[in-house]
């Protein structure tokens, strides 16, 4: 039923910074991040869980990428830096309630938006 829209893609040089969105229809218990690069398959990113916030990271972007959520404007953000060419992809959003897993794949998708990283 929620309808998920992301926004922020783009080309960035390795090095750089992103900040993706993902602007939801109504509040879900909790929402996440994946991405798909061409030929693979798609991989979780990031979730993030209940009105307490808890999260929930990739060891690929550990300590490069920060999930957070505006509630009350059913936002979902992703702070991505020191962006690499590994991390060309293209990003989804998604939601869900409880039992969905650490990303909270909870089978209900945005459109995606496209990341390139170039070196």
């Amino acid at each position: 039923q929620v309808q998920l829209v992301e926004s922020g893609g783009g080309s960035v040089q390795a090095g750089g910074s992103l900040r993706l969105s993902c602007a939801a229809s109504e509040y879900n218990y909790c929402m996440g991040w994946f991405r798909q690069a061409p030929g693979k398959e798609r991989e979780g990113v990031a979730g993030i869980f209940g009105g307490a916030g808890t999260t929930y990271y990739a060891d690929s972007v550990k300590g490069r990428f920060t999930i957070s959520r505006d509630i009350a404007k059913n936002i979902l953000y992703l702070e991505m830096n020191s962006l690499s060419p590994e991390d060309t992809a293209w990003y989804y959003c998604t939601a869900g309630g409880r039992g969905t897993g650490p990303f909270c794949r909870g089978g209900i998708w945005g459109q995606g938006t496209q990341v390139t990283v170039s070196s």
